[in-house]
């Protein structure tokens, strides 16, 4: 899940970056990217970072590969894959002319010479400029939509254009249809005009401020993903977000930004931050300048790439930074303010374990399940290491909302990880052990074919009652080592669709520490390996194969377009010897009548079947690879769109009678404009209006727990057979929780004589 096409990159420019931790050093050496200077140059730095990770991925990783002619080509596919994915800005006779480096990437490397890659990357440049220009040259006229043209919008497995003038017509097509959908959305020409100038005006200005970072880690990503799907290539900046990300904490303002045109905008802001503290910073506010302490001088930032702002907004606990801003209600010709903030330790609390409780009635009967959401597997391992007792744990906060759950009177749970992407492999091992008494959870292979069994001493649970796990294809890594252990120990019943397949472990290395003077300050990034595979304790593996769930959901067909089985290098399924453990439970004996109970339901609910039709319609569209350029067909097919969906709206409307069912119309149908196009206010709106919509799946969900708990309570026999120990262990007030300072797992890889470097974390994410 690691790939990203150059194009998401400059997309990226303009979407949300939390400010966070950086050293004072490095905020002083930040300058802005305003254009670039071609060519871009490789540096010294920049090859020893290619080298070192050479080194350590044909030596220590799992599936260690040479660095040959053979690997050459692969990161020579990958890398063009990258850059121009869609095949839309280089041909036929460019592809001629860079055939010479096909098998030239590996020498590229082992000789620290990176002229090739640059030379294409500076290449990839130009012709996104030209490209963009030549779209801009073709709003003057405008364009004839009484046509037979058609527009392929699936390039996956399109050819190169063959020549410059097979090139122009692609984009003539590209740029007519961009003209269609605002045409479309009722926009008039001279607003079209406006609008598409502007787009890709500000996609040049992006294009010109990619540098030789940007040219690096688009080969070095190549490099890494050629390896296997999930090893990656992290630049400075790159890794410190992945820490962050991983100990949902932060040293700084408290504050998300965006980029909007030329401007930095504030998102929103982090509760209880120093930003939202001061009541002087608000959502809509423009970012034009920046200060470091009391009195340092104010740089300007307006025209800065995103990431160059949020690096001089960055800084240590306890320090000062001044921010020049214009208020969200007084636009960008409104009067400058400056506020001061001192910069602390933020709490990134949207991607941490959340609890809720759903009031299920039928037949008479309520019944109150808890839900448990869990967006990922996350661990502050520095500050566990440190002794710090109050460190961020994803098994601390669920076992805390456990406990408040159980006063709460619940009498069933459901953990949702869907689209929890993994994490931490010792959280997943940890958390496990609140669900069970004690025993095995997961095996792990090295590259050596050794197998480590890892699992959870500490007796007792913080939950042993009903138990559901809701997945769906999202949910990957630490997620299915999770779901795979309850579903083979009997535990709790796994429902949703079939997971994402990702069954091995990555660590993340320091390669600044293999730099051959560390006094020097080498600045090399970071190296995400993939070293370790793990297995269930039944011995199968997740790899490709994912975990199927007892009960299914129905899938929107993504499963096409994403999931181990769609990347082309992905390792094969195998599977080892099954671990020492006993099911403690066994969800056979009332799945079938929990799956009737479940169909019968499901055919006379509104709301599933609503769900059903809408997932129908999304594959439909989804499933197109070309649309058609006549705006009389366009228009006929927006009109037939829009009156299935307000079909869909009124069906909402009757069945859950609340503000989501009153989202705004238009809304509803494209509009044409990108995201960084519509308002803010737009864009908050409807991503509350998301978080408010009903979720029948998780409903559903929850009433299958309803039901198996209306069984078990029906019949002992039954319940000594579903229920964990036979339900003998009553509800535990042990947790496995751990405070203090603890010894880390260690994803050591130790071929011959030599070692891998010790990771800092260990993680299946």
């Amino acid at each position: 899940m690691t790939f990203r096409p150059l194009l998401v990159l400059l997309m990226a420019l303009s979407v949300t970056v939390t400010a966070s931790a950086q050293s004072a050093a490095d905020m002083g050496a930040a300058k802005p990217r305003k254009v670039s200077e071609l060519p871009l140059q490789p540096n010294g730095s920049e090859a020893d970072a290619a080298l070192i990770s050479a080194h350590l991925l044909t030596r220590f990783h799992y599936d260690a590969q040479p660095l040959d002619d053979a690997m050459s080509q692969k990161i020579y596919a990958l890398y063009f894959k990258l850059l121009d994915g869609e095949k839309v800005f280089f041909t036929q006779e460019d592809m001629a002319k860079f055939a010479q480096y096909r098998d030239k990437f590996d020498d590229a490397i082992w000789n620290k010479d990176l002229s090739g890659p640059f030379t294409i990357f500076n290449q990839y440049i130009l012709r996104a400029i030209d490209r963009m220009t030549y779209a801009r040259s073709l709003l003057k006229q405008g364009f004839d939509f009484n046509t037979t043209d058609t527009y392929n919008i699936d390039r996956k497995n399109a050819d190169w254009p063959k020549d410059k003038a097979e090139l122009d017509d692609l984009w003539r097509k590209r740029t007519m249809n961009d003209w269609l959908r605002l045409k479309l959305a009722g926009k008039s020409d001279d607003e079209i005009r406006k609008t598409l100038d502007k787009r890709y005006s500000s996609y040049i200005d992006r294009v010109k401020q990619l540098d030789s970072e940007d040219a690096f880690q688009t080969f070095m990503t190549a490099y890494a993903n050629s390896t296997d799907p999930h090893t990656d290539y992290m630049g400075p900046r790159a890794a410190e977000n992945f820490d962050i990300t991983m100990k949902l904490s932060l040293e700084g303002i408290g504050a998300v930004l965006q980029a909007r045109d030329d401007y930095t905008q504030i998102r929103e802001l982090v509760p209880a931050g120093p930003a939202a503290k001061s009541g002087k910073i608000h959502v809509g506010d423009l970012v034009l300048g920046v200060g470091q302490g009391a009195t340092g001088p104010v740089t300007d930032v307006v025209g800065w790439r995103l990431d160059d702002v949020v690096n001089l907004i960055r800084g240590k606990k306890d320090t000062t930074v001044r921010l020049e801003i214009v208020p969200a209600d007084q636009g960008q010709d409104g009067k400058h303010e400056m506020v001061t903030l001192v910069r602390q330790k933020v709490a990134i609390e949207e991607q941490a374990a959340k609890k809720k409780v759903i009031e299920i009635t039928d037949g008479g009967v309520s019944r109150k399940i808890g839900v448990i959401e869990l967006p990922m597997f996350y661990s502050d391992f520095g500050a566990r290491s440190e002794g710090d007792k109050n460190f961020k744990s994803a098994t601390r906060d669920v076992a805390k909302l456990l406990g408040e759950l159980k006063a709460e009177g619940v009498q069933g749970v459901v953990v949702d990880l869907r689209n929890n992407g993994g994490g931490s492999l010792y959280e997943a091992n940890e958390l496990t052990g609140l669900f069970i008494d004690k025993g095995p959870v997961v095996q792990v292979r090295d590259a050596r074919g050794q197998v480590q069994v890892q699992g959870d001493d500490d007796p007792g649970m913080s939950w042993s009652g009903p138990l559901a796990v809701l997945v769906n294809r999202g949910t990957a890594s630490a997620s299915e080592i999770f779901s795979a252990a309850i579903q083979d120990y009997g535990r709790g019943l796994i429902i949703g669709t079939p997971t994402f397949g990702k069954g091995t472990v990555q660590t993340l290395i320091d390669l600044d520490k293999f730099a051959s003077d560390p006094s020097s300050n080498p600045n090399y990034g970071a190296l995400k390996m993939t070293v370790q595979e793990f297995f269930r304790i039944n011995g199968g593996s997740t790899q490709l194969r994912g975990v199927t769930p007892d009960i299914l959901y129905p899938t929107n067909g993504d499963e096409k377009d994403f999931g181990e089985s769609t990347y082309d290098n992905a390792l094969p399924w195998t599977q080892i010897a099954p671990a020492d453990y006993k099911p403690v439970a066994d969800m056979k004996a009332y799945l079938p009548q929990l799956q009737q109970m479940h169909e019968a339901r499901d055919t006379k609910s509104p709301a599933w079947q609503l769900m059903l039709d809408e997932i129908a319609e999304y594959k439909k569209l989804s499933d197109r690879t070309s649309i058609s350029l006549n705006y009389d067909q366009r228009q006929a097919e927006r009109k037939q769109l829009d009156t299935i969906q307000a079909d869909f709206r009124a069906r909402h409307k009757t069945i859950d009678g609340n503000d989501a069912a009153e989202a705004d119309e238009d809304s509803q149908l494209d509009d044409g404009l990108n995201p960084s196009e519509r308002s803010l206010k737009s864009e908050l709106k409807e991503q509350a209006d998301a978080k408010k919509a009903p979720d029948p799946q998780l409903q559903e969900t929850a009433h299958i727990l309803f039901d198996a708990i209306g069984l078990i309570n029906a019949n002992p026999k039954l319940a000594a057979e579903v229920l964990p120990y036979g339900g003998k262990q009553g509800d535990s007030q042990s947790v496995a929780t751990t405070d203090g300072p603890a010894s880390l797992p260690s994803a050591t890889v130790e071929p011959g004589a030599s070692s891998a470097p010790a990771p800092a974390t260990s993680t299946a994410h």
